[in-house]
């Protein structure tokens, strides 16, 4: 079974996530897909970060009503910061099974060159790359194993998303409705 693997903080999981989850489970690479919790980005500051577990909690009440999707919190429980060559190949161990896909932005593409062990990435597993506005060209040879899925181009951001709750806006549409009143219930982000 193919596998593609959304990594990401999903703080919060917003359409954008989803239409982009969506778009790479309809392409002909992948048979489920697999949202993975990041405790912890190494590129990115932990500011406003919910814990791990109310995260993983939006993402399943966001994802329920579709039965090829999952989340896992692999991350949870290996060393921090979590880097994505050691969460694959833990993952692969643990699922010999299936053949993992690392799906990821076009701005992630960009940089993908400075990821940790980025070529043994390259090495065992396809990626998946969808388009995001304003992405700089990649600096890595684009190889058979690097595929560009055709996805709308989306520019919403959990930032952004952040932003609206603590200034008293609306974030519905932005959102899955299960999301939205997960959030209200538990006042995040205020």
């Amino acid at each position: 079974m193919k596998v593609g693997l959304f990594f990401g903080s999903f703080n919060p999981i917003h359409i954008g996530h989803m239409i982009i989850a969506q778009t790479m489970l309809d392409s002909i690479h992948i048979d489920e897909l697999w949202f993975v919790i990041s405790p912890q980005n190494p590129f990115k500051k932990n500011n406003n970060l919910l814990h791990e577990f109310d995260r993983l909690d939006m993402v399943d009440a966001a994802i329920a009503s579709n039965s090829k999707f999952r989340t896992s919190d692999i991350e949870f429980n290996l060393p921090k910061p979590s880097y994505t060559a050691h969460t694959l190949a833990v993952l692969s161990e643990k699922h010999p099974d299936k053949e993992f896909s690392l799906i990821i932005g076009g701005d992630n593409l960009a940089s993908f060159h400075k990821w940790k062990n980025y070529q043994t990435i390259l090495e065992h597993h396809e990626l998946l790359v969808y388009p995001r506005p304003g992405a700089q060209k990649p600096q890595i040879e684009i190889t058979d194993r690097i595929h560009f899925v055709e996805a709308p181009l989306l520019d919403i951001s959990a930032t952004f998303i952040r932003s609206n709750i603590k200034n008293g806006h609306s974030i519905k549409y932005l959102v899955p409705t299960e999301v939205e009143e997960f959030i209200v219930r538990k006042k995040f982000y205020r």
